[in-house]
């Protein structure tokens, strides 16, 4: 055996093992996006293996169409085991009976939702003896934005045997506390997802023109599925206002539906905005999301309450320039005046003011710059290093 072989091979054997239990695909959606860019960060420097699920939701609680990515390109694809159950006991025992024999470094699961408490919880609970001080929960939300006690009391149980937390906002951080009892929390951030593809040879005027739009359309973008968190029905009120000032503006709503779509159908009746905004309520595939974002101006997340959004980070990726609300972790992510505005929530006028300072400022402000600029500051890059001190914590 060569040296270099040799040395590569006990570089391989010295590799720290962890567990990810999260969804991937065969899931759609932005918890799957998000554990596949996990995986994809650290398999260089660490030996992974992914716990999928056989079953995630059960499909009479799932408000989509459907749980799974149907779209032509796979681009999220990564090796995993589908195995939990997320509502089978026996399941979950068995799903603890395997961890055990890994003999990891470190458990990590993916935590966004408490219909996961108990599954997650018994889990854990089931391990934590063979795992003292090696079980992480990453922690995207603590509770749901819709939280009532039931989501508090599964996420208490969720979140008990964690020996430590990695949050992803100074929101979901101070949230953690109320559940941690001390027990250390690491910080990161969602990544820039710039991984779906842009449009070959973009023509911007042949993808307005099959969308409805003119070429000297000003398009603003809401994107992701729609429920009443994320304040759409705001946004649709404030574009009157913004079409005063600029009858040229369009706005292109795309996502599915999670709410009832006739409330916001008839509000843009209502408002006799038709002809100016254009809805388009499914679920997008991986080689559609481009050109709807490179079309777009600007991005707009209305949320009326929030933790991070990978809808900001995919604006990111395609260095488009965004307006939020000042609601939970989203100010953390936006340089003011540089990669979009901060403003105040639950206001339309507030919407339409910010739309006229970004209309003031993009023609002298190079926004692409300091999106650039940003996301090369993202400390989901440094991921690897967030890992070593974990691991380093966890002997």
């Amino acid at each position: 055996m060569k040296s270099e072989d040799l040395s590569s091979s006990q570089s391989t054997l010295l590799k720290k093992k962890i567990i990810l239990i999260g969804p991937v695909y065969p899931y759609r959606g932005g918890n799957a996006l998000f554990v596949t860019h996990i995986y994809e960060a650290l398999r260089n420097n660490f030996e992974l293996k992914i716990y999928n699920y056989k079953l995630l939701y059960p499909s009479f609680l799932f408000p989509g169409t459907t749980q799974f990515d149907k779209s032509k390109e796979k681009v999220f694809q990564v090796p995993s085991e589908r195995i939990i159950n997320s509502i089978n006991p026996f399941n979950w025992i068995k799903v603890a009976g395997l961890l055990k024999k890994e003999n990891a470094d470190l458990v990590v699961f993916d935590w966004w939702h408490p219909f996961f408490g108990l599954c997650h919880g018994v889990i854990s609970f089931l391990i934590r003896k063979k795992y003292k001080n090696k079980i992480l929960f990453i922690t995207e939300n603590v509770v749901s934005h819709e939280a009532n006690g039931i989501d508090k009391f599964l996420t208490k149980i969720g979140l008990k045997s964690a020996s430590k937390f990695l949050t992803l906002s100074k929101i979901v951080e101070n949230d953690v506390k109320l559940y941690s009892g001390n027990k250390k929390i690491f910080r990161s951030e969602l990544p820039v997802y710039d991984c779906y593809k842009p449009i070959n040879e973009f023509n911007s005027q042949k993808l307005k023109e099959e969308l409805g739009l003119n070429d000297d359309s000003f398009i603003l973008l809401f994107f992701g599925y729609v429920r009443k968190y994320k304040g759409l029905d705001i946004l649709i009120e404030a574009f009157p206002k913004i079409l005063l000032d600029n009858p040229k503006a369009r706005l292109l709503i795309v996502g599915e539906f999670y709410d009832n779509p006739s409330e916001y159908i008839d509000l843009i009746q209502k408002l006799k905005i038709e002809k100016e905004v254009i809805v388009i309520n499914q679920f997008v595939a991986n080689e559609d999301v481009a050109k709807y974002y490179q079309v777009s101006d600007v991005v707009i997340l209305p949320y009326r309450s929030a933790t991070q959004s990978g809808i900001l980070n995919v604006a990111y990726g395609f260095n488009k320039p965004v307006i939020v609300t000042d609601v939970g972790g989203l100010a953390e992510f936006v340089d003011e005046g540089k990669t979009g505005f901060v403003i105040k929530p639950d206001s339309p006028q507030a919407i339409a003011d910010s739309i006229i300072k970004f209309s003031n400022a993009k023609n002298n402000t190079d926004f692409k710059l300091f999106i650039a600029e940003r996301n090369r500051k993202n400390s989901f890059n440094r991921l690897p290093e967030v890992f070593d001190k974990i691991l380093d914590d966890s002997k």
